[in-house]
């Protein structure tokens, strides 16, 4: 490998990990990583200063440009728009300067937060995330994205006030998540009204992305009630042929694989309470575009783990 494709290399996880949080697609990270490097390939690298700074702002600036168009898109999608759950764990290692800035690390993958980042403007997102994720100063930051430092200032400041405003209540560890996953799978089997309200926080919410092209909800459902008659229609209707249910790591947290037969319907993460007690949020993807990239994972047994 020449030196420079070598330092390419280097710094591409911490560049895809970049790409991946401002688009919420793999495929997109992927592609703004390869103009990238198209860029790379064509400038004299010797000339740099700072090599990584250089990839950095040609990345953040890509995926800028790619973030504006789309918006434009999702502003027209039809219902709920939710990430693309990122299956190689060997693409989600940044690099790790300390136990904590791992663990901001993971949180800042999960796919409940990466959902949360939706709310932002393409500009505050970009800025919140080199600030607070990837700890580049308000100055470095205000540098790549070629704005003003006391701009920057401001757009992260409004970016992690929004955040505050509409992050979950409550974090839990994964443990929690696996074990609520697996009492809604129990529910799912020998399903009741009663059995599966008792899933949910009387607050709770459901969001299904579908793009319009297999059936889901079209806006976000509320209540535990209204939850639990959705969830108790979808297994009656399922009853002739069951959903196969299987547990998997994705962004660094459980989620729940339903397959019909040995096609994958959907996949499904939640939120809870501090008590670990009650889910406060589900989310369900059923884009077939989106699973596919999840396809193989799932008829890979060893890939998860089965729940009957």
């Amino acid at each position: 490998m020449d030196p420079q494709t070598a330092l390419f290399q280097q710094h591409r996880p911490r560049l895809f990990g970049l790409a991946y949080r401002m688009l919420g697609t793999p495929a997109d990270a992927e592609d703004v990583l390869h103009d990238a490097w198209l860029r790379w390939h064509a400038q004299d690298t010797a000339a740099l200063d700072d090599p990584e700074a250089w990839l950095v702002t040609v990345t953040t600036r890509l995926a800028l440009d790619r973030l504006r168009r789309a918006k434009t898109e999702r502003a027209h999608y039809p219902g709920p728009w939710l990430p693309e759950p990122l299956v190689d764990e060997g693409a989600q290692a940044d690099t790790e300067a300390t136990p904590e800035a791992a663990l901001e690390r993971d949180q800042s993958l999960t796919l409940s937060f990466l959902t949360l980042l939706e709310r932002l403007g393409p500009d505050e997102r970009a800025a919140f995330l080199l600030n607070e994720v990837f700890d580049y100063s308000h100055a470095e930051t205000a540098a790549i994205l070629g704005i003003a430092e006391n701009a920057c200032r401001q757009r992260v400041h409004r970016a992690r006030a929004r955040l505050r405003e509409d992050r979950p209540r409550y974090s839990v560890d994964a443990q929690a998540q696996q074990r609520l996953l697996q009492r809604f799978v129990a529910a799912m089997q020998q399903p009741t009204l009663a059995s599966l309200q008792a899933l949910f926080a009387e607050d709770a919410i459901h969001i299904s992305d579908g793009g319009g092209v297999v059936s889901a909800t079209l806006h976000p459902l509320h209540g535990a009630e209204r939850l639990a008659r959705l969830y108790l229609q979808i297994a009656h209707n399922t009853r002739l042929q069951p959903l196969r249910y299987s547990l998997l790591t994705l962004n660094g947290a459980p989620a729940l694989l339903a397959c019909a037969g040995d096609t994958l319907t959907t996949a499904i993460w939640v939120e809870v309470e501090g008590d670990g007690e009650h889910i406060t949020a589900i989310h369900a993807l059923r884009h077939p575009g989106k699973l596919a990239r999840l396809a193989a994972t799932v008829t890979n047994p060893s890939a998860g783990t089965s729940l009957h």
